[in-house]
């Protein structure tokens, strides 16, 4: 009986260290975040470009150089939009779509990337800063590291086509005073 008891006691102390524990699924975001950010990409908590959608959810972001921002867009996954949205591609429709037609060298890259992004990939959003993949992280490190190239090939497509011009700063000139 006694045995018994410190058996108990020991469990109720050593139980909360093992909640502190990372869970599987969590050594894998770990691992596929870490993996993420080495290659240049930021990943954040934040608020998906949803309707009803409460709480936040992992953003991927590749930024655009500052002289080159780009276009602004948001394709949705067709379970998490309207059937009212124009339909773009493979279960894609347009939320909000670009002012101009995309060029053909981002067109074809976009597409091929589309019909290979997984299930819980809900949202690709484009701001004139930045390119946003929002999904559930459903994939290890390996899997998403063969959608890189196809990011940075978009992303360098994407640059420069900004929907508003690019505002330089103004050259000042400072006439020589003569006193």
């Amino acid at each position: 009986m006694e045995w018994l008891i410190i058996v108990l006691i020991l469990m109720f102390v050593i139980a909360p260290v093992m909640w502190l524990k990372p869970s599987p699924k969590q050594k894998r975001q770990m691992a596929l975040r870490d993996s993420a950010r080495k290659q240049g990409v930021t990943i954040k908590m934040d608020k998906p470009p949803l309707h009803h959608f409460r709480g936040t959810m992992p953003a991927y972001r590749w930024y655009y150089p500052q002289d080159a921002p780009g276009p602004t867009f948001v394709l949705l996954r067709e379970g998490s939009a309207s059937e009212a949205l124009e339909l773009y591609h493979a279960g894609w429709r347009w939320r909000i779509a670009p002012l101009r037609t995309l060029p053909d060298n981002a067109t074809e890259p976009f597409k091929a990337l589309l019909e290979r992004l997984p299930q819980d990939a809900l949202v690709i959003e484009s701001t004139p800063r930045s390119l946003t993949l929002w999904w559930w992280e459903s994939q290890n490190a390996e899997r998403f590291s063969t959608y890189l190239d196809d990011f940075n090939q978009l992303k360098s497509a994407l640059g420069g086509l900004s929907d508003k011009p690019v505002s330089k700063p103004l050259g000042t000139q400072h006439p020589e005073r003569r006193f």
